[in-house]
């Protein structure tokens, strides 16, 4: 519980055995969490089962992808308060005091990776990826800088939160099903006049597994090209 408000995490998961149910303890022991729900995304191995022993909610999701997963936690979360994370251990409950004080101000409060002093070594935040996102970021925010004048770095960051208010505004303006999924949501946040700001997370290696989004150039090319793909379809898409 937040100031009164209930706190939920939503994790989205494919194959995550690894690293589930540390990241569930992680998060689950943060005093200010109320829950957390897990997302079995197709799951081949036991991250569901681990992620039920280790205090989590599990529902499960059987369209595949990134934006189906995050949909499905959010629509089965319980908060006031949603909170957006890995299952892999690259982002840290520590930080969630981060997010949880600006959604005072905000509606939506975006973690940012591009920091270097805040990125682990091990991280996979490379020269290319680090700046690919501040890229994408700033093509975003030249095209929102009017009326919104955003300070954005980084548009792919999962580790967000928003108010359940302004993400059921949203909600029915977001269908991507991928990677898109992540600058959609702040697209949208802008589309209905929602503030949106941006704070530095530490970004941590991965404990485990392999990301299909960032793992070796050509994925990190056809990542870029659905993100920029989203923002312009969403900049030229009349305004609710």
């Amino acid at each position: 519980m937040y100031r009164g408000l209930k706190v939920s995490i939503i994790v989205p998961a494919y194959n995550e055995e690894e690293t589930i149910a540390e990241v569930v303890r992680d998060f689950i022991t943060e005093p200010r969490v109320d829950e957390v729900v897990v997302v079995d995304n197709n799951c081949r191995d036991r991250t569901a089962e681990l992620a039920a022993a280790a205090g989590a909610r599990v529902v499960t999701e059987s369209e595949a992808g990134y934006g189906f997963a995050l949909r499905a936690g959010l629509a089965a979360a319980d908060g006031d308060l949603l909170v957006l994370t890995e299952a892999d251990g690259s982002f840290r409950a520590h930080d969630l005091e981060k997010l949880l004080v600006y959604t005072d101000a905000a509606a939506m409060v975006l973690g940012t990776r591009t920091t270097r002093q805040m990125v682990e070594q091990g991280a996979n935040m490379g020269f290319i990826l680090r700046w690919g996102n501040v890229t994408a970021a700033k093509i975003l925010e030249l095209l929102w800088y009017v009326p919104h004048e955003p300070r954005l770095t980084d548009v792919g960051c999962t580790f967000r939160a928003i108010h359940r208010e302004a993400y059921e505004r949203i909600r029915p303006g977001l269908s991507e099903r991928g990677p898109g999924f992540s600058p959609e949501m702040i697209c949208e946040a802008f589309r209905h006049g929602l503030r949106v700001i941006e704070v530095p997370v530490s970004y941590h290696a991965r404990r485990g597994g392999r990301s299909s989004h960032s793992a070796g150039i050509r994925a990190v090319g056809r990542t870029a090209l659905k993100m920029f793909a989203c923002i312009f379809r969403k900049r030229l898409s009349p305004r609710p």
